[in-house]
């Protein structure tokens, strides 16, 4: 009879025990899975949709700069409509403005009894270059015996002097103007070209 309890005893241990290890492996298939199970494919998955998430983060980063580069250039292009929208009509102004001052140095010369006429057109003279001024146009009028600058000055003679440098401006015939930094019209002037030779 005891020998019986104690082959009962013995055969439950070893129930016990195949039922752990049964349970240990199960456990360790569970954290370590084989070659082939069912959380490959997951992984693969994983990879591809990380893949798609940076090739979409790095083309909205792309859309962003384009974007921006967009934004500044529009914005500069309106700032320059804006600056130069008027040049083509200041240019057709430019002529009738020489004429005026032309003629008020006429007269000045040669009526000096028209006063009060005179005087009259010169104020309105002045009125439209200050308005002019107001919208950026600014005067090319270089200085007798100044450099000749090619960039802003258009030489239109060269004739010798014995007071003025070769290569300095002799005389202006028609003032040169720019608007907002752009040259619209140069100055007309006459180049020395030095002593005459004898």
């Amino acid at each position: 009879m005891k020998d019986k309890k104690i082959k009962k005893l013995h055969e439950e241990n070893e129930a016990q025990s195949t039922q752990q290890t049964a349970a240990t492996e199960a456990a360790e298939q569970a954290v370590e899975p084989e070659t082939g199970s069912e959380v490959d494919p997951l992984l693969q998955k994983l990879d591809e949709v990380t893949g798609q998430m940076q090739e979409y983060k790095d083309r909205y980063v792309r859309l962003v700069a384009d974007f921006e580069n967009f934004r500044k250039r529009s914005l500069r292009e309106k700032d320059e409509v804006r600056s130069y929208a008027t040049s083509g009509l200041i240019e057709d102004i430019l002529p009738a403005l020489d004429n005026m001052m032309l003629g008020l140095q006429s007269a000045k010369e040669h009526h000096p009894e028209a006063k009060g006429v005179i005087d009259g057109i010169d104020m309105v003279f002045t009125q439209l270059k200050g308005i002019l001024g107001q919208h950026g146009v600014k005067d090319v009028n270089p200085e007798v015996g100044g450099a000749f600058d090619p960039n802003l000055h258009e030489a239109v003679a060269h004739v010798p002097s014995p007071d003025v440098e070769e290569g300095k401006v002799l005389a202006v015939q028609r003032i040169g103007y720019r608007l907002n930094e752009r040259l619209i019209r140069p100055a007309a002037v006459v180049v020395s070209s030095g002593a005459a030779q004898a």
